[in-house]
């Protein structure tokens, strides 16, 4: 076995060193790349996986028809759901059920994506929510009323705006 030469060591050790400062040094003088995250919004990726939506159909009915697909495909259970009948006066979805009770709990919740796969009406899709954040657990149990994408405000018609002009006279 053979000692190793102490100046070879030393030589060694010096350009390893030297190695490592350079990246350091190269990196320092690049420019940094940062987001301007509190004062501006963030850039997100186009298939960036946030909080869910439950969307609505063009007629405003909930796409939801409480298939529990979704519910079965995730793998932390944390999708609850209570089904309910549709009737003639009361028209929640298009199909014959539509979801009474739909909750996601974020505290379980892993944003795998498995829901919006298995879902057959599009029903459910990731938002690009991120700040569910919360020191309260029990706020992390998001009901069917947060996530439901609001009805959309139809724009008067002229017909309807001259009939209100017609009838403030």
């Amino acid at each position: 076995m053979q000692m190793a030469n102490p100046l070879e060591e030393l030589i060694e050790s010096a350009s390893a060193i030297a190695k490592g400062m350079s990246v350091t040094f190269r990196e320092m003088m690049s420019p940094t790349i940062t987001e301007d995250y509190p004062d501006g919004p963030p850039k997100l990726e186009q298939r960036f996986r946030g909080v869910h939506v439950l969307q609505r159909d063009e007629n405003g009915l909930e796409k939801c028809v409480a298939c529990f697909l979704c519910a079965a495909a995730c793998p932390s259970n944390c999708i609850y759901i209570e089904a309910a009948e549709n009737t003639d006066q009361v028209r929640i979805s298009g199909g014959e059920r539509y979801a009474k009770v739909y909750n996601i709990d974020y505290n379980r919740c892993i944003f795998c994506g498995y829901c919006v796969e298995a879902c057959p009406t599009d029903a459910i899709t990731h938002g690009h929510g991120f700040e569910v954040a919360s020191y309260n657990t029990s706020t992390l149990v998001k009901r069917k009323e947060d996530m439901l994408v609001p009805l959309r405000r139809a724009e008067p018609s002229v017909v309807t705006q001259e009939a209100e002009e017609v009838a403030s006279h």
